[in-house]
């Protein structure tokens, strides 16, 4: 493991140390977990403060302009897929998305890949049964392995190291995309985001700007909190309430108006534009009812958040073949409510926030998938079920109709 890094530009822990934090792997005790940390602290950064910057600008004009916001990716990243050849791939796939929504609306569309990070996922249950066998879950690349053994599943800190080399790599591909495409490219993306999940990892990668003094997390340009994470009095929320980065919140259906308040004030007190992106994952039935106060409560706080819809996460079922699916007319159902919602409370319905693999997987049903007897055939997700492009661009092509016509006129630069 390197160790380099200017001293100056390091950030050391900060407020959400002893606060509780969930969904955490236990490797503290491993004779590798100090010197992975340390490693982590001193490494370069993965992304510069000057793009942090350019994002947060890009996300604050989108919504006065009426431009959109694509955030497309893995459910979880592979350690093995952060070739130059894979995230090409992935760039491919998000650039021809974005085009079709941009062609469809008439509007700019910024693209952002749930990439170069993406390798912890919080789970439900701590663990599963495989061979009548209980093993701990699988919960990315950065904690354990997929082989379902369970050694393999122990939590190793190590991961840690391996991700961020990862990253690295596919940061390298990412910037030199941005900047071999034009100026208007570099503003349009695609730009990195995962889930900020594991507390151990992201502290460690925080750092200060030698030009502002403000702390920006250096793992990737827009870090979100977890419907599972997102408590305002625990540690992933201070942590990220700290930083100058863009920061998304999932929000969930259970989830209390006035506890998504304290979420927005805690990482967004000087209600500033283009902070703070809300992405409600609530399920095609239950967003009719619980998402109406959540927008009104927000807006009347004066929070000028940007609103994307995932509309996938509370869709998932179990099909009769024995794998987690989702089924695309539940997706469009969803997503299509979302905006409809936030048109009636006159508000900009900024965009989708969606797992679409860069292959032609057979993990959700519907449009190229005819049915579930269909999933088996191409069916490789680590986690969880991901659109294939062609249905992605279903899901695109419903949500474009008629949304030239409502929310902020387009601007065109």
């Amino acid at each position: 493991m390197q160790q380099s890094g200017s001293t100056a530009e390091r950030s050391p822990l900060g407020p959400w140390e002893g606060k509780p934090a969930v969904q955490q792997p236990d490797w503290q005790d491993h004779p590798a977990y100090a010197q992975t940390c340390a490693a982590l602290a001193a490494a370069p950064p993965l992304v510069q403060r000057g793009e942090v910057r350019r994002l947060r600008q890009a996300l604050s004009e989108l919504a006065s302009a009426g431009g959109l916001l694509l955030q497309l990716g893995d459910c979880a990243e592979s350690l093995y897929e952060c070739t130059p050849r894979h995230t090409s791939d992935k760039i491919e796939v998000i650039d021809r998305l974005g085009d079709r929504l941009s062609e469809l609306t008439g509007r700019n569309v910024l693209r952002v890949g749930r990439m170069a990070g993406q390798f912890a996922k919080p789970r439900s249950q701590a663990t599963e049964w495989h061979d009548a066998l209980s093993i701990p879950s699988f919960r990315g690349h950065m904690i354990n392995s997929e082989l379902a053994a369970p050694g393999t599943r122990k939590a190793d800190p190590r991961r840690m190291w391996w991700a961020y080399e990862a990253s690295d790599r596919v940061q390298r591909v990412l910037r030199a995309h941005r900047e071999g495409a034009g100026r208007a490219a570099r503003t349009e993306g695609p730009w990195s985001s995962h889930e900020a999940l594991v507390v151990d990892y992201e502290s460690r990668l925080i750092r200060r700007d030698p030009d502002t003094g403000e702390r920006y997390l250096a793992s990737t340009h827009l870090p979100w909190v977890g419907e599972r994470t997102r408590r305002s009095a625990e540690a992933h929320v201070a942590m990220l309430s700290t930083v100058a980065n863009p920061v998304g919140c999932k929000i969930g259906p259970d989830a209390d108006p006035d506890e998504v308040l304290r979420v927005c004030e805690a990482l967004d007190p000087r209600r500033e534009p283009g902070r703070l992106v809300l992405i409600p994952r609530m399920g095609r039935d239950r967003i009719r009812e619980a998402l109406p106060p959540i927008v009104r409560a927000v807006v009347n706080a004066g929070h000028p958040v940007l609103w994307l819809s995932d509309p996938m996460h509370g869709n998932t079922v179990k099909a009769s073949v024995g794998l987690k699916t989702r089924h695309l007319s539940d997706v469009v159902t969803e997503a299509l409510r979302f905006r409809d919602i936030l048109d009636r409370q006159r508000q900009h319905a900024a965009g989708l926030h969606v797992e679409v693999a860069a292959t032609d997987v057979t993990e959700c049903v519907g449009g190229s998938v005819a049915g579930e007897d269909d999933l088996a055939r191409h069916y490789t997700s680590l986690c969880d079920p991901r659109l294939n492009p062609v249905q992605a661009t279903e899901l695109i092509e419903a949500w474009a109709k008629d949304t030239a016509t409502v929310g902020p006129a387009p601007r065109r630069p």
